[in-house]
């Protein structure tokens, strides 16, 4: 029986290598796949990892079909095993319901991968939606660290390297605010919970550990 998988983490946390390695293991047994990505940092149509691994992958726009896609690759004599569907988060609600529908009408097993919340801890919608859709969540077990060295659990955005909490959901990398004012780098980094709520990024806690001692009264 096919299934929809969802493996989640932070960044950092490898999703995008799992990604790969999933699509290797899956056609080294011979079995046909097609992977997909949106919004990835090395630019579209490419599913990259942060180790330098890369692949050639489909770009889901907005107005993508899953079911369409698939069923079109059948009917036109092609063969698809599983898809391997990374930074699923950027995918909307009636997208992953088009590959629950794959999964269950066409027995094609999905596997996707994707961070829950974004840079103001809220849950993206297609992350979700995979939530309450998936026959299995699988937390990844390669925990990324905050600077402090704990757990990091929360994915943190900067702007001049200054943590923000507002602004458009979908910024990736540098690219989206260097394109919306060319004086803004935007940047992300993973914190644990309480450096989050406290917006303390590492080159925050590093400007205040080289502050100066406050001088003595009295």
């Amino acid at each position: 029986m096919a299934e929809l998988q969802f493996f989640t983490g932070t960044m950092d946390s490898g999703k995008s290598t799992l990604a790969l390695q999933t699509n290797h293991n899956h056609a080294a047994r011979g079995r046909a796949g097609r992977i997909f990505t949106a919004h990835d940092r090395a630019g579209e149509a490419t599913l990259s990892s942060r180790l330098g691994l890369t692949h050639e992958a489909v770009e889901v726009g907005p107005d993508f079909d899953f079911w369409t896609y698939v069923v079109r690759e059948l009917t036109q004599g092609g063969r698809v095993d599983y898809l391997v569907c990374d930074e699923a988060q950027f995918y909307s609600t009636a997208q992953v319901d088009q590959l629950a529908k794959v999964v269950d009408e066409l027995q094609v097993d999905v596997f996707a991968f994707g961070i829950l919340t974004d840079f103001r801890s809220l849950l993206f919608p297609g992350s979700a939606r995979l939530v309450e859709l998936a026959d299995r969540t699988h937390v990844l077990q390669v925990e990324a660290l905050c600077w402090c060295g704990k757990r990091a659990t929360h994915n943190a955005r900067t702007e001049n390297g200054a943590m923000v909490v507002e602004g458009d959901q979908v910024v990736v990398g540098d690219t989206a605010g260097a394109e919306a004012d060319p004086d803004v780098v935007v940047a992300y980094e993973v914190l644990c919970r309480q450096h989050h709520r406290r917006r303390l990024t590492a080159a925050r806690a590093r400007a205040v550990s080289l502050a100066p001692e406050p001088l003595p009264f009295g």
